[in-house]
């Protein structure tokens, strides 16, 4: 399986595959053309109440995770989960967030539930 993850704000590569864009709010700064997104499956992404904890410092990382794969466990996230397990197997894909930290970022747990 070949997905990773990348900043939206680094230019996109050849070999980057199909682009996914997996935060809920389209980054500030990049136009569409610059971003150059395949897919931006919304129902992916964490929920708001969720997304506002996590950046709020109230909990960890690890608490964060737990939560989210709960929230992706629910009908429709598990569809679109299970769909980009698909497009993984299909070529590569590469999950982009604005995140400034993507290995701390819902973009790395939906990375490593893909390749699980």
């Amino acid at each position: 399986m070949s997905v990773r993850v990348r900043r939206i704000y680094e230019p996109p590569e050849a070999d980057d595959g199909l682009r996914v864009l997996v935060d809920r709010l389209w980054p500030r700064g990049v136009s569409k053309d610059e971003a150059q997104v395949d897919e931006w499956p919304k129902g992916l992404t964490p929920s708001n109440e969720l997304r506002k904890w996590f950046h709020g410092s109230e909990g960890s990382f690890e608490e964060f995770r737990g939560r989210y794969e709960a929230e992706l466990a629910a009908p429709e996230a598990a569809g679109l989960l299970d769909g980009l397990r698909t497009s993984v197997r299909e070529g590569r894909v590469t999950l982009l967030t604005a995140s400034k930290t993507p290995e701390q970022s819902h973009a790395s747990v939906l990375a490593e539930l893909v390749r699980a």
